[in-house]
Protein backbone atom coordinates (compact mmCIF):
# COMPACT_ATOMS: atom_id res chain seq x y z
CA UNK A 1 0.00 0.00 0.00
CA UNK A 2 1.28 3.57 -0.34
CA UNK A 3 2.79 5.06 1.86
CA UNK A 4 1.15 8.96 1.79
CA UNK A 5 -0.42 8.70 5.71
CA UNK A 6 -3.31 11.40 7.03
CA UNK A 7 -5.31 11.49 10.62
CA UNK A 8 -8.64 10.72 10.81
CA UNK A 9 -9.67 13.99 11.33
CA UNK A 10 -8.01 15.16 8.30
CA UNK A 11 -9.76 12.04 6.55
CA UNK A 12 -13.18 12.89 8.20
CA UNK A 13 -13.08 16.64 6.51
CA UNK A 14 -11.94 15.74 3.29
CA UNK A 15 -13.78 12.83 2.57
CA UNK A 16 -17.11 12.69 0.23
CA UNK A 17 -20.16 10.91 0.05
CA UNK A 18 -18.67 7.81 -2.67
CA UNK A 19 -15.34 7.87 -0.91
CA UNK A 20 -14.09 4.25 0.06
CA UNK A 21 -12.40 3.07 2.94
CA UNK A 22 -10.43 -0.05 3.31
CA UNK A 23 -9.54 -2.21 6.20
CA UNK A 24 -6.97 -4.94 6.92
CA UNK A 25 -7.03 -6.98 10.24
CA UNK A 26 -4.57 -9.76 11.48
CA UNK A 27 -7.46 -12.04 13.65
CA UNK A 28 -8.50 -15.08 12.29
CA UNK A 29 -11.59 -13.87 11.25
CA UNK A 30 -9.91 -11.13 9.01
CA UNK A 31 -7.40 -13.84 7.27
CA UNK A 32 -10.22 -16.24 6.75
CA UNK A 33 -12.36 -13.26 4.68
CA UNK A 34 -9.12 -12.50 3.03
CA UNK A 35 -8.51 -16.31 2.63
CA UNK A 36 -11.88 -16.91 1.09
CA UNK A 37 -12.28 -13.79 -1.04
CA UNK A 38 -8.72 -14.06 -2.34
CA UNK A 39 -8.78 -10.30 -1.53
CA UNK A 40 -5.47 -8.10 0.25
CA UNK A 41 -7.86 -6.58 2.60
CA UNK A 42 -11.05 -7.87 4.43
CA UNK A 43 -13.27 -5.19 4.44
CA UNK A 44 -14.84 -2.14 2.89
CA UNK A 45 -16.98 0.98 3.46
CA UNK A 46 -18.05 3.47 1.68
CA UNK A 47 -18.77 7.12 2.97
CA UNK A 48 -22.18 9.18 3.37
CA UNK A 49 -21.63 12.69 3.43
CA UNK A 50 -24.87 14.54 3.01
CA UNK A 51 -26.14 18.34 4.04
CA UNK A 52 -25.82 18.73 7.67
CA UNK A 53 -25.08 15.29 8.72
CA UNK A 54 -22.03 14.49 10.33
CA UNK A 55 -20.22 12.04 7.91
CA UNK A 56 -21.50 8.61 7.91
CA UNK A 57 -19.89 5.10 6.82
CA UNK A 58 -22.26 2.72 5.04
CA UNK A 59 -21.47 -0.76 5.66
CA UNK A 60 -21.78 -4.36 6.31
CA UNK A 61 -20.17 -5.94 9.61
CA UNK A 62 -20.74 -8.95 12.31
CA UNK A 63 -20.39 -7.04 15.04
CA UNK A 64 -22.87 -4.26 16.62
CA UNK A 65 -20.49 -2.26 18.79
CA UNK A 66 -22.17 1.10 17.38
CA UNK A 67 -25.92 2.57 17.10
CA UNK A 68 -27.09 2.61 13.54
CA UNK A 69 -27.86 6.00 12.99
CA UNK A 70 -30.44 5.13 10.37
CA UNK A 71 -32.78 3.28 12.94
CA UNK A 72 -31.30 4.14 16.01
CA UNK A 73 -30.45 0.33 16.87
CA UNK A 74 -27.92 -2.04 17.49
CA UNK A 75 -27.66 -4.47 14.98
CA UNK A 76 -25.66 -6.78 12.89
CA UNK A 77 -25.27 -6.43 9.30
CA UNK A 78 -26.08 -3.73 7.01
CA UNK A 79 -24.97 -0.43 8.97
CA UNK A 80 -25.15 3.34 9.10
CA UNK A 81 -22.54 4.90 11.39
CA UNK A 82 -20.98 8.06 12.58
CA UNK A 83 -17.60 7.61 10.18
CA UNK A 84 -15.38 8.76 12.71
CA UNK A 85 -16.40 6.62 15.48
CA UNK A 86 -16.48 3.10 12.99
CA UNK A 87 -13.83 3.94 12.66
CA UNK A 88 -11.83 4.09 15.73
CA UNK A 89 -14.01 0.72 16.30
CA UNK A 90 -12.05 -0.71 13.18
CA UNK A 91 -8.65 0.71 14.09
CA UNK A 92 -8.57 -0.27 17.99
CA UNK A 93 -11.25 -2.81 18.99
CA UNK A 94 -11.30 -5.16 15.60
CA UNK A 95 -6.83 -4.38 15.04
CA UNK A 96 -7.46 -3.37 11.66
CA UNK A 97 -5.47 -0.60 9.57
CA UNK A 98 -7.27 1.85 7.52
CA UNK A 99 -7.07 3.67 3.95
CA UNK A 100 -9.13 6.34 2.12
CA UNK A 101 -9.92 5.80 -1.84
CA UNK A 102 -11.53 9.02 -2.55
CA UNK A 103 -14.02 9.50 -5.34
CA UNK A 104 -13.09 11.43 -8.57
CA UNK A 105 -16.58 12.52 -9.75
CA UNK A 106 -19.26 14.59 -8.88
CA UNK A 107 -22.02 13.87 -6.58
CA UNK A 108 -25.66 15.50 -6.83
CA UNK A 109 -28.49 15.67 -5.21
CA UNK A 110 -30.15 12.59 -7.79
CA UNK A 111 -27.14 10.92 -6.59
CA UNK A 112 -27.51 11.07 -3.14
CA UNK A 113 -31.39 10.70 -3.31
CA UNK A 114 -30.39 6.93 -4.75
CA UNK A 115 -27.65 6.52 -2.38
CA UNK A 116 -30.41 7.10 0.76
CA UNK A 117 -33.29 4.85 -0.92
CA UNK A 118 -30.59 2.03 -1.54
CA UNK A 119 -29.56 2.47 2.51
CA UNK A 120 -33.61 2.67 3.42
CA UNK A 121 -33.88 -1.04 1.24
CA UNK A 122 -30.97 -2.65 2.43
CA UNK A 123 -30.24 -1.34 6.19
CA UNK A 124 -30.50 -4.16 8.33
CA UNK A 125 -29.93 -6.68 6.30
CA UNK A 126 -27.80 -9.76 7.70
CA UNK A 127 -24.06 -10.60 7.55
CA UNK A 128 -23.45 -14.37 5.93
CA UNK A 129 -21.21 -16.10 8.15
CA UNK A 130 -17.69 -16.82 7.06
CA UNK A 131 -18.54 -20.58 5.38
CA UNK A 132 -21.53 -18.92 3.88
CA UNK A 133 -19.48 -15.56 2.37
CA UNK A 134 -16.72 -17.83 0.98
CA UNK A 135 -19.67 -20.01 -0.94
CA UNK A 136 -20.80 -16.99 -2.34
CA UNK A 137 -17.79 -15.79 -3.83
CA UNK A 138 -17.20 -18.52 -5.18
CA UNK A 139 -20.69 -18.72 -7.08
CA UNK A 140 -20.21 -15.24 -8.13
CA UNK A 141 -17.20 -16.39 -10.38
CA UNK A 142 -19.33 -18.75 -12.02
CA UNK A 143 -20.56 -18.23 -15.33
CA UNK A 144 -23.93 -17.33 -15.65
CA UNK A 145 -26.83 -15.18 -16.98
CA UNK A 146 -26.67 -11.18 -15.87
CA UNK A 147 -28.77 -10.08 -13.68
CA UNK A 148 -31.50 -8.09 -14.62
CA UNK A 149 -31.93 -4.58 -13.09
CA UNK A 150 -33.65 -4.77 -10.11
CA UNK A 151 -34.13 -8.90 -9.58
CA UNK A 152 -34.79 -10.25 -6.43
CA UNK A 153 -33.52 -9.25 -2.74
CA UNK A 154 -30.61 -10.30 -0.63
CA UNK A 155 -31.53 -12.05 2.22
CA UNK A 156 -27.93 -11.90 3.22
CA UNK A 157 -25.25 -9.04 2.27
CA UNK A 158 -21.10 -8.94 3.20
CA UNK A 159 -19.73 -5.38 3.03
CA UNK A 160 -18.27 -5.47 -0.59
CA UNK A 161 -21.88 -6.35 -2.02
CA UNK A 162 -23.34 -3.53 0.18
CA UNK A 163 -21.10 -1.25 -1.47
CA UNK A 164 -21.14 -2.11 -4.62
CA UNK A 165 -25.16 -1.94 -4.61
CA UNK A 166 -24.81 1.38 -3.91
CA UNK A 167 -22.51 2.20 -6.55
CA UNK A 168 -24.72 0.80 -9.03
CA UNK A 169 -27.79 3.02 -7.94
CA UNK A 170 -25.04 5.71 -7.65
CA UNK A 171 -24.63 4.90 -12.00
CA UNK A 172 -21.06 4.24 -11.09
CA UNK A 173 -20.98 0.55 -11.47
CA UNK A 174 -22.63 -1.23 -14.76
CA UNK A 175 -26.17 -3.36 -13.91
CA UNK A 176 -26.66 -6.54 -14.31
CA UNK A 177 -23.32 -8.27 -12.39
CA UNK A 178 -24.07 -9.89 -9.27
CA UNK A 179 -23.72 -8.53 -6.28
CA UNK A 180 -21.47 -11.64 -5.33
CA UNK A 181 -18.61 -10.78 -8.07
CA UNK A 182 -17.60 -8.18 -5.64
CA UNK A 183 -15.35 -8.49 -2.60
CA UNK A 184 -13.28 -5.88 -0.53
CA UNK A 185 -10.60 -6.49 -2.95
CA UNK A 186 -12.58 -5.03 -6.02
CA UNK A 187 -11.85 -1.49 -4.35
CA UNK A 188 -8.11 -1.78 -4.15
CA UNK A 189 -6.09 0.29 -6.87
CA UNK A 190 -4.58 -3.16 -7.57
CA UNK A 191 -7.74 -4.80 -9.15
CA UNK A 192 -8.22 -1.47 -11.20
CA UNK A 193 -12.07 -1.56 -11.04
CA UNK A 194 -13.71 0.11 -13.88
CA UNK A 195 -16.27 2.45 -12.42
CA UNK A 196 -19.26 4.22 -15.41
CA UNK A 197 -19.51 8.22 -15.94
CA UNK A 198 -15.88 8.86 -16.13
CA UNK A 199 -15.27 8.77 -12.38
CA UNK A 200 -12.40 6.77 -10.70
CA UNK A 201 -11.04 6.54 -7.22
CA UNK A 202 -8.37 7.78 -6.26
CA UNK A 203 -4.74 5.90 -4.63
CA UNK A 204 -5.03 4.32 -1.17
CA UNK A 205 -4.42 7.11 1.55
CA UNK A 206 -3.28 5.42 4.79
CA UNK A 207 -4.88 6.93 7.95
CA UNK A 208 -3.96 7.64 11.39
CA UNK A 209 -6.42 5.91 13.52
CA UNK A 210 -6.11 7.69 17.47
CA UNK A 211 -6.58 5.71 20.38
CA UNK A 212 -10.18 4.60 21.25
CA UNK A 213 -11.76 5.85 24.55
Amino acid sequence: MPDARISLDEAVNQTRTGDVWLFRGHKMADRAIRVTTNSPVNHVGMSVVIEDLPPLMWHAELGRSLPDMWTGTRQRGAQLHDLREAVVVWGNRYGQRAWLRQLDHDVTRETEDAVLRTIARLDGTPFPSTAKLASRWFRGRVPTRKRPAGEGGLETAYCAEIVAITYEAMGLLPGGRRPNWYDPGRFWSGDDLALSLGARLGEEIAVAVPPGR
